[in-house]
């Protein structure tokens, strides 16, 4: 009876956390729709350019997982340290961050890896180290401030992201600008036969791979070891971890710098298989639109491996949206807020669906 209880306990708990998230897709879809009949389009044929543009042709497919890779990075950023309680929102500048400093170390590699003298493998791998150990530090931080000065994690990293982007715009405008970079200034190119080639058979870089690749293993991490359960226990009550001896200031930090390190090799794919240079591109919005993936996917790391693609989707549909239908291409920006708002309105929803939830022992 124990066992049959428990399994009914985690099959309500498995659907609360799968139906209101879904839930919330469709009054977003609804509300949007309303807006959409007051500009005067039809809500029909916006979806279903949505659904053309994202997944119904094979380009379209390749488009929406080569822009759903970095948004696997930068919401593993948001879903690790929410796992010890945190909200941390600075994906953004560990991104921006992180494909700088990759870019910044791959300088002086250019000419020996251009007369063959050095292995391309090996300035990707400085490249890919660089710019981890980067979005660590920087997340890091902010995991810090907040151990040791009590800072606020959720403003300390959002800050931080400015700063980010204003380090990546000071010395890509200055010291590390490219001469021949003329109206998007960029640091020197790493070289055509120094990027990073797609997976074969596919225009999609290996960045999809190695989120999903590090999604399932920081899965495992946070439900399979003894770290994983110590950060579980901080986050559910820092005061009884405390009591029973763990290092809840190492936990916090730890898990900021594993936050940091995704976000910041999300910089590191956008600079080698991507872009080939550090340039104000980089700043394209993926770190604020993985928070959004991370809490639809209720920071479960496998989870976000879809939500991201849906995303993905829904950013590479906008240009055919704007083709067909005469709306803004930052229309799909409006949906993905519309989306969030609806989302942070359903956390109240959690635990007061009655239907899901498992009965008392004795009731009816």
């Amino acid at each position: 009876m124990a066992v049959a209880a428990d399994l009914t306990h985690r099959l309500r708990q498995g659907a609360e956390y799968t139906l209101i998230p879904l839930g919330a897709l469709v009054v977003s879809a609804a509300l949007f729709s309303v807006f959409l009949l007051g500009l005067g389009k039809s809500p029909q044929q916006f979806f279903e350019l949505m659904w053309r543009g994202g997944f119904g042709t094979a380009f379209s497919w390749q488009n929406t997982l080569q822009r759903a890779a970095p948004l696997v990075l930068t919401a593993l950023c948001v879903a690790i340290p929410a796992r010890i309680g945190l909200v941390i929102i600075g994906g953004e500048g560990a991104l921006v961050l992180g494909g700088f400093a990759a870019a910044a170390i791959a300088i002086p590699m250019i000419g020996p890896v251009a007369a063959g003298s050095l292995p391309v493998a090996l300035m990707l791998g400085v490249m890919a180290l660089a710019a981890a150990l980067a979005g660590a530090l920087w997340i890091g931080f902010a995991g810090w401030l907040r151990h040791a000065r009590g800072v606020n994690e959720t403003i300390s990293s959002l800050l931080l992201t400015y700063i980010a982007i204003a380090i990546l715009y000071f010395f890509v405008e200055g010291a590390l600008r490219d001469p021949g970079s003329l109206n998007k200034p960029s640091t020197p190119p790493i070289g055509a036969g120094a990027m990073l080639q797609p997976i074969p058979g596919t225009d999609i870089h290996w960045g999809l791979a190695a989120g999903a690749l590090l999604a399932v293993l920081l899965h495992l991490l946070m439900t399979r070891t003894t770290f994983g359960f110590a950060m579980r226990v901080t986050g559910g009550n820092p005061r009884a971890a405390r009591a029973q001896g763990l290092p809840v200031g190492g936990l916090l930090v730890a898990a900021t710098m594993i936050a940091g390190a995704s976000a910041g090799l999300a910089g590191f794919f956008e600079v080698a298989a991507v872009h080939g240079n550090a340039n104000a591109s980089l700043v394209a919005g993926y770190g604020f639109t993985g928070i959004l993936v991370s809490f639809l996917a209720r920071h479960n790391p496998i989870a976000i491996l879809p939500v991201a693609i849906l995303f993905g989707g829904i950013a590479a549909a906008g240009g055919l949206i704007q083709r067909r239908m005469g709306l803004p291409d930052a229309t799909v920006l409006l949906l993905q807020g519309v989306i969030f708002v609806v989302l942070l309105a359903s956390e109240t929803l959690y635990g007061r669906i009655a239907w899901l939830q498992p009965k008392r022992s004795g009731a009816p």
